[in-house]
């Protein structure tokens, strides 16, 4: 007992600490390094969407948005939808706009998810995924990825699926990895769940960031998927405001009516002035259309910089992260090697052994390249003295 005479509080998450983003974060604030461990832009948005905020704090409104979405911000979304994938989602009845992907995704996985559920999920996974299965009491099924292309054997796949199977988990293009699907990927996930009760949420908040001609397969585009699928995404990556924390889920009317249900709860409704707009902003597809551009350059500015490095690499298909192997340089853990070199040579990056469960080592790091060219520049020059 405690002085108060209550117990210890028992943990509905005890494996979970401070995760390490905040821990490499930290670290290089505290060194004064570079930091591409979090996966966040180091430069502002546009200032003609901060003019639209501005406009709209400036003339009222400032009060609870609708649960669903402010409508402008919905039919907006509805109309790129169609513009980009050929397919329709009504606003009134399909499209939720929430605080975050995050939310969404963790919204979508409440809905669909009772104690005892099996959840399929490849790893390596963001960190947000198991710890909200195992919180609604499911229990995440793991399908391993490994470098260094991270491909699916879906064989592999067909064998993780038992009766309990009530959900999987999709990330396109992926995070860690930058690895974006195919046609062909879809279509073998279809044929895996058309005669099944299973359901599936999409994570597709880098939809636009995809290299060399890669089209997004999102699976809103495959009838058989589509049915079952909440589809979440995000305005922070793509408009460089994860500080904003907007995003939204995509999903047939009766998968949206059981998904409301859970995000009222949660957030209820999102800030106002920013979705009007966001609303306002998504008029001009060119704010997004750039966007594969705009990154493909910084990623091939930031391979550049390590040609003459030990580090080995394959380009990243999507996201704005880039892996690379150290094998050729140091036998050392991943973890271990990426404090390392935050202190030693001031370049702070991500283990990829935390995305995996039991923290697999193949000897990779991420860094993410959302920041300006001099600062990319200035980290290949460190990493290059290894």
């Amino acid at each position: 007992m405690t002085e108060t005479g209550l117990g210890a509080l028992a943990s509905k998450l005890p494996w979970v600490g401070t995760t390490i983003f905040t821990v490499m974060s930290k670290l290089a604030a505290e060194t004064g390094a570079i930091n591409l461990s979090q996966g966040f832009p180091g430069f502002d948005c546009s200032p003609e969407l901060v003019k639209l905020v501005e406009k709209y704090l400036k003339t009222g409104f400032n009060q609870y948005a609708p649960m669903t979405g402010v409508p402008a911000l919905r039919e907006a979304l509805a109309q790129k939808t169609e513009d980009l994938y050929g397919i329709s989602y009504h606003p009134e009845t399909e499209i939720t706009v929430t605080s975050g992907a995050t939310e969404a995704l963790f919204a979508a996985i409440t809905a669909v998810i009772r104690p005892g559920d099996e959840v399929l999920v490849f790893e390596p996974a963001y960190d947000s995924y198991v710890p909200a299965i195992e919180l609604n009491g499911g229990i995440p099924v793991l399908v391993t990825l490994t470098p260094p292309d991270y491909t699916i054997d879906w064989e592999t796949v067909r064998g993780k699926i038992t009766d309990k199977t009530r959900l999987i988990l999709v990330n396109t293009p992926h995070n860690p990895t930058g690895r974006v699907w195919t046609a062909d990927d879809l279509a073998q996930l279809a044929a895996l769940v058309k005669d099944r009760d299973i359901w599936i949420v999409s994570d597709e908040v880098y939809e636009h960031i995809r290299f060399d001609g890669r089209p997004h397969q999102s699976l809103a585009t495959h009838p058989v998927l589509q049915e079952r699928t909440f589809v979440c995404g995000s305005f922070g990556k793509t408009f460089h405001i994860t500080g904003w924390k907007i995003g939204y889920c995509l999903a047939p009317k009766a998968l949206t009516t059981e998904f409301r249900k859970i995000h009222q709860y949660l957030t209820f409704s999102t800030v106002t002035p920013i979705q009007h707009a966001l609303a306002d902003y998504l008029k001009n597809p060119v704010h997004y259309e750039t966007l594969p551009d705009f990154y493909e350059r910084k990623r091939n500015l930031f391979l550049e910089s390590l040609r003459g490095s030990r580090f080995q690499f394959r380009p990243t298909e999507g996201s704005f992260f880039q892996t690379v192997s150290y094998q050729a340089i140091t036998d050392e853990p991943d973890y271990d090697l990426a404090i390392r070199l935050t202190k030693e040579i001031g370049v702070a990056s991500i283990p990829v052994s935390v995305f995996y469960r039991a923290r697999n080592d193949y000897r990779i790091l991420r860094f993410c390249f959302a920041k300006d060219d001099d600062t990319l520049l200035r980290a290949g020059e460190r990493l290059s003295r290894l």
